[in-house]
C-alpha cells in the first residue's frame, strides 16, 4: 500500500519537472512534444484546464486530425479528430468496426448496461425499446404536460421572485434544478421540487454533476494511477465514489416505490394515466441481454436518461441565453418572432406553433453547434482500418471524436464559425436548412443518433420562448464564462445574470 501511494505521489513530481521543460522549450508552439517515455503527457498537463479550447487550436493547423502520444507504459495514444469526413466514416459507413469498447466502459463504469456505455445486442435492445417508448403519443404528451407544469409552477415563480427583487442569479444552476426535476417527473413520477424559491440541496442532483467531472478527469490520466486513486479512495475517485452511492441510493429508492405500486395495482393503468417507468418495466422484464438482476438494468437504464435530460438540456440553455445576452439583436428579432404569433393567439403563449419559431430554432442550433452539451465521442476499431483522412487505426487506437471543436473549424463553417449567427440555419425557400449530422454532431450521428431530438427541442424552445418573451437577460460584468472540464459542456463557474421582467 505505501509503495502504491508513493508511486501517486512521485508520478505528478516527474511530470511537473518535465512541464517546466516544456514551457520553457516550447513556450510558443502548439502542437506537443512526443517525449521520451512520457509522450504527450506534458502538453496535456499544461493545457488541461483548456482542453477542449486546446484541442481546437491543435487541431485547426493540422488538418483536423491528430495523432496525440501518450506516455510509453500507459497505452494512452489518442487519435483526435473534427473532420466530417472522418466522423461520417466512424458514425455511418463503417459503423459496425467502430465500438465504444471496454476501455470506455471502465471510465464511464458508473453508467453502467445503460445505452450510453453498450454495443452489440444490449445496444440494440435500448435503441428498439427506446423507439418503442419514445414514439409513444402518450409520452410526448406527458412530455409536454410535465414541461408546461414546471414553467409555471416552478421557473415563473422562481424568476419572478429574483427579478423583483433585482438580485444576481446564477442562471446555470436554475436549468439544472429544472432539467433535473422535469426529467424525474417524465421517468419516474416524482417531481424533486428542486426548482423552489428556497432552492433546497438536492443531494442527487448535485452528486451527478460531481460524477461527470471525476469522469472527465479520467481522459487525461494514466489508467494506473487513476485505478490506483480508486482503490485506495482518494482524490476525484473518491469524490466519484461518494456521488455513485448517493445516486444509487435515489435511484434504488424510486425503483423500489414503484415496483410496490405496480403489486399492489388492481387494473392496467388507462392511456390518461400513462407512466413511463411502469411501461419501461414491462419492456424489460422479459428481456435476456444481460444478467438476471433485472433491478441494476432498470437503474443503468434511468440513470442515463437522466443523464441524458438534466444535463443536455441545462447546458444547452446556459450556452444559448449567454450568447444572446452577448448579440441583443438576435434576441430583439427572437422576441419580434415569439409576439408576431402572440398577436395570432390572443397573448396564450402555450397556443404557440413551436414549429414556427424559425429564428429561436436558429439560435438554439448555433448555441449546440458551438457549445454542444456533449463536447466528445470515443471510439475504438475492432479491424485495422483507414480513414478517409489517410490516418491508419487498429484495435489500440483510442479516436476521440471532437464535436465542440467541428463547431469552431473554418473548413466545416466557413470564416465567421466562431459568430452567434441564427440565419446561418434558414432555408431558401423558408424553415430550417437541414445540415448532416456528421457535420453537425450536437446529436449523435449515424444509427447513434439521438432519438429524443425532437423532444429535446420542444422542451427547448418552451423554455426559452418563455423567458425571452417575460424578461431580459443581462450578464454580470467580471464574470469568467468557460467551459468547465466535464464530459458534460457545463460552465465551469455558473452563468451570473441579473433579470429585468417586461411589461407583456
Amino acid at each position: 500500500m505505501a509503495f502504491l501511494e508513493g508511486l501517486i505521489i512521485l508520478f505528478p513530481i516527474i511530470i511537473c519537472f518535465v512541464v517546466v521543460l516544456y514551457i520553457s522549450g516550447r513556450r510558443n508552439s502548439i502542437i506537443p512534444t512526443n517525449w521520451p517515455v512520457l509522450g504527450a503527457i506534458p502538453a496535456i498537463v499544461v493545457n488541461y484546464r483548456r482542453a477542449h479550447e486546446y484541442a481546437t487550436d491543435v487541431l485547426a493547423i493540422t488538418g483536423g486530425t491528430f495523432l496525440l502520444k501518450g506516455p510509453m507504459f500507459a497505452k494512452m495514444d489518442m487519435l483526435f479528430t473534427s473532420c466530417p469526413e472522418d466522423i461520417h466514416h466512424i458514425m455511418s459507413k463503417n459503423f459496425p468496426n467502430y465500438l465504444k469498447g471496454h476501455k470506455f466502459r471502465q471510465i464511464f463504469d458508473i453508467l453502467g448496461d445503460g445505452i450510453s456505455n453498450s454495443d452489440g445486442d444490449i445496444w440494440q435492445f435500448h435503441r428498439k425499446t427506446y423507439m418503442l417508448l419514445f414514439n409513444h403519443p402518450s409520452f410526448h404528451s406527458l412530455i409536454n404536460k410535465t414541461v408546461w407544469s414546471k414553467v409555471e409552477k416552478g421557473l415563473l415563480p422562481v424568476l419572478d421572485n429574483i427579478s423583483g427583487q433585482g438580485l444576481e442569479t446564477d442562471l446555470q444552476d436554475i436549468f439544472q434544478r429544472f432539467g433535473f426535476d422535469t426529467i424525474c417527473k417524465s421517468l419516474i413520477d416524482y417531481d424533486p421540487e428542486s426548482m423552489s424559491l428556497d432552492f433546497p440541496y438536492i443531494p442527487c442532483e448535485k452528486a451527478l454533476s460531481h460524477a461527470e467531472e471525476a469522469i472527465f478527469i479520467r481522459h487525461a490520466r494514466p489508467e494506473i494511477l487513476w485505478k490506483l486513486q480508486r482503490l485506495l479512495n482518494l482524490g476525484n475517485e473518491k469524490k466519484l465514489s461518494n456521488a455513485w452511492k448517493i445516486i444509487d441510493q435515489f435511484m434504488y429508492n424510486h425503483l423500489t416505490e414503484k415496483q410496490k405500486e405496480i403489486t399492489n395495482m388492481i387494473h392496467e393503468p388507462r392511456e390518461e394515466n400513462y407512466k413511463f417507468l411502469t411501461a419501461l418495466m414491462r419492456e424489460v422484464k422479459d428481456q435476456s441481454v444481460t444478467s438476471n438482476n433485472t433491478n441494476k438494468f432498470l437503474r443503468d437504464i434511468l440513470l442515463n436518461l437522466l443523464i441524458a435530460g438534466r444535463d443536455t438540456t441545462s447546458s444547452t440553455f446556459s450556452w444559448f441565453f449567454y450568447l444572446l445576452a452577448k448579440n441583443p439583436k438576435a434576441e430583439d428579432k427572437i422576441r419580434e418572432e415569439l409576439e408576431k404569433q402572440l398577436d395570432k393567439k390572443l397573448g396564450d403563449i402555450q397556443a404557440i406553433d413551436l414549429d414556427n419559431l424559425v429564428y429561436l430554432h436558429g439560435g438554439l442550433c448555433e448555441a449546440l453547434r458551438l457549445f454542444p452539451a456533449i463536447p466528445l465521442q470515443h471510439k475504438i476499431p475492432v479491424q485495422p482500418d483507414t480513414l478517409p483522412s489517410g490516418h491508419q487505426v487498429d484495435c489500440n487506437t483510442k479516436i476521440i471524436l471532437c464535436f465542440y471543436t467541428m463547431g469552431r473549424m473554418e473548413s466545416i463553417w466557413g470564416k465567421d464559425c466562431l459568430e452567434f449567427k441564427p440565419e446561418r440555419w434558414f432555408a431558401a425557400g423558408g424553415g430550417i436548412e437541414h445540415q448532416p449530422s456528421y457535420k453537425f454532431p450536437a446529436f449523435n450521428a449515424g444509427p447513434r443518433s439521438c432519438l429524443g431530438k425532437h423532444l429535446s427541442f420542444t422542451q427547448m424552445k418552451i423554455v426559452a420562448a418563455t423567458i425571452i418573451y417575460h424578461y431580459h437577460v443581462e450578464l454580470v460584468e467580471g464574470q469568467l464564462v468557460v467551459p468547465s472540464n466535464s464530459v458534460v459542456l457545463e460552465m465551469k463557474n455558473g452563468l451570473k445574470v441579473r433579470l429585468a421582467k417586461r411589461m407583456v
